[in-house]
Formats: C-alpha cells, structure tokens, sequence
C-alpha cells in the first residue's frame, strides 16, 4: 500500500505537466507498473492486492482519494482499469481472469468503454464468425488501454467483451478539447469488422447492469472527487497561511465550509463503500450512493466557489495547481444521469417505511 501512496505523490508533481502536455508521460505510466498501482486490483493470488472486491472498500478509498489529490486524470484512467478487472474477476471465467492479470502483470492497462454514439457498438453475423460493428466513444485512454473491456448490444441483450488489442491500434483523440481532464487522452475506438468469440465474451447478457455493483460502484469515481476536493481545501489553507490572511473572519468562514463540505462528502463515501460491501437489500444500497453522488457533487462545487473566492485571480491563472484541480474537478464531476440518479435515490426512501437513519 505505501508504494501507491508514494506513486500518488510522485504523480502531483508530475501533474501540472500532464496538463499542460495534454498526456500523461512515459515515465509516469513506467512509475504506474513498477509501483504496483496497475497490478493492485488483481486477486492476491494473482499477483496483486485484490483491491477489485468490494469488501477491499475502506483501502480502495484510501488510494482513490490519493490519486484524486494527485492528478484527477490518473485517478480516472485507474478507477476504469480497476472497474475492468472487477468486472471479469465477477463475471468472466477462470480462464479470462488468469489471461488479463497476466496482461497486466506485465504493464497492459484496461479500462471499461460503455459509451455508444446513435449506431452503438454491437456483435452481429459476419462470413464464418461473429464481428463487431461500430464503435466506442468518450474512451479513456484511447491509444494506450490494450484491454478495454466493451459493451456490445447482442442477439439476447447486451454483452460485455474483453478485447485484446495491438500497439499502435487506430484511434481519434483530436475531438477530446474538454475544460479539463485533458490528460485522459479521451476518444474515438472503432470496432467495425474486428471477430468476436467466446472466449472473449465475458458473462451473460445483461451482467454490466446488474445491480448493485452497477450503480452502486459509483462510489469509486466520488472517492476521486473526494480526493480532489480535499486537495483544495489544503491549498487554500496553504494561500491563506502564505499570504497573512488567516485571521480575516470572512475567509475563516470560507476554510470552516470547505472543511466541512470536504469531511461531510469523505464520510458519505466511506459509508457507500462499506454498504457495497455487504451486498445485501440491493435497492437500498443502490439508492444511497446515488445520493452519495448528489452529496459530493454539491460539496465540490461549494468548496470550489469558495476557494476560488476567496484565493481570487490566482486561482484563475496558469500554472496554478488551484486553477488546475478546479478545472479538472469541475469536468469529471459532470457523471451520467445526475438528476435521476438523484430522483431514485429520493424515490427509495419515498416509498419506504424505514426512518432517514436506517436508509440501506
């Protein structure tokens, strides 16, 4: 666990670059393999620290929060690696499981590609085999994943694949001109005549939606937002110190919001993660990380106003890790469906007899 912990602090000097590269560098993937972060999600057995359980959740929210104070696009890039090796340690067969820790043993990294355009992605009939047809969009680490992880609409419903793809692949990032999360290398993946077969068709029709991981896994992505969150909270403190107004009372009631803000979204998510864990009464479970979703949104962006507020112009410029982390924050907390995600998670307790403190 310490040498991820240090890989974190590594990755935030290295973060400002990545920004201003638009790409995360050779040698910081080199330190991501060698540091034990892309082997982490595998089963100890297997070579790693087995961090894809669920019942791993108060560790994986250690590291999660890390990396998201670290650099939000490496935090991303491995909360999607991590969610592909849960995915095929839950649903694929022995046989997949040992082949991708083999692959990431040896420094492959995957990542889960569900966003289709109007065509969609999907496993129709072709000459002697089936293929795919179509493509992915918004795909993280489009060019350096090998081992994506896709959805696939199927003759019984929707599938999951897990592709092995070569080097050098063809791939569209020049449309990724996001805000923020520029380093994501963020695209465009098409699939159109590539074969499929069993051995690479992971579980049966409708797995990747099967609750409530599917939702409920949402509390991974928070944790990053967390991270980040929290990281601002420090630098503002570090501001106020540098530049002698601490004992403004205006700015002291901006730090005492942040840090509550900050603590309120940490505790909702630890406790998302603790409810996974036990993997019982679904609905419930379901419904609270979708207002735990709800709660880190709103507190990130409180303790983003304020920090902005209260930092000024600087933390409008660049190179400034403020104007950095905001920027970033600010686009990854923009995850599907927010409103409904919200509405479910109200309608839960709506319909429930049980008191607001036994929600779950």
């Amino acid at each position: 666990m310490d040498n991820l912990f240090d890989f974190a602090r590594r990755a935030s000097e290295r973060a400002a670059d990545a920004d201003g590269d638009a790409r995360i560098s050779d040698a910081t993937w080199e330190d991501f393999r060698d540091s034990g972060v892309g082997t982490s999600p595998l089963p100890t057995e297997l070579g790693g620290l087995g961090l894809w359980e669920p019942q791993q959740g108060e560790r994986l929210c250690q590291i999660l929060r890390a990396l998201g104070g670290a650099d939000l696009s490496i935090a991303r890039l491995y909360e999607g690696h991590l969610n592909a090796v849960g995915l095929v340690c839950r649903y694929g067969s022995r046989e997949q499981i040992e082949r991708l820790a083999s692959d990431v043993r040896a420094g492959a990294l995957s990542a889960v590609w569900g966003a289709d355009d109007a065509e969609g992605l999907s496993i129709v009939s072709g000459e002697g085999a089936d293929v795919l047809k179509g493509r992915k969009i918004l795909a993280s680490g489009a060019g350096f994943v090998t081992r994506p992880l896709v959805t696939a609409k199927g003759p019984l419903g929707q599938q999951m694949c897990l592709i092995d793809l070569e080097p050098g692949y063809a791939h569209d990032i020049a449309g990724w001109q996001a805000q923020g999360m520029r380093a994501t290398a963020t695209g465009i993946v098409s699939f159109t005549g590539r074969p499929v077969n069993g051995r690479e068709i992971v579980g049966g029709p409708g797995d990747f939606m099967r609750q409530p991981h599917f939702s409920g896994g949402a509390w991974r992505f928070c944790a990053a937002h967390v991270g980040a969150t929290e990281r601002l909270v420090d630098l503002f403190r570090d501001h106020l110190r540098v530049s002698g107004r601490g004992g403004d009372a205006y700015q002291l009631e901006r730090l005492a919001g942040c840090v509550a803000d900050a603590t309120t979204a940490r505790f909702w998510v630890e406790d998302a993660a603790k409810r996974l864990a036990m993997d019982v009464r679904s609905e419930g479970i379901v419904a609270f990380v979708n207002l735990t979703r709800m709660v880190v949104e709103r507190s990130a962006l409180n303790v983003i106003e304020r920090v902005q507020k209260g930092i000024g112009l600087r933390a409008f410029v660049r190179p400034n890790n403020v104007e950095r982390i905001c920027r970033d924050l600010t686009t990854y907390l923009r995850q599907p469906v927010p409103d409904l995600a919200m509405s479910d998670g109200a309608r839960f307790f709506l319909d429930s007899s049980l008191p607001v403190g036994d929600l779950g």
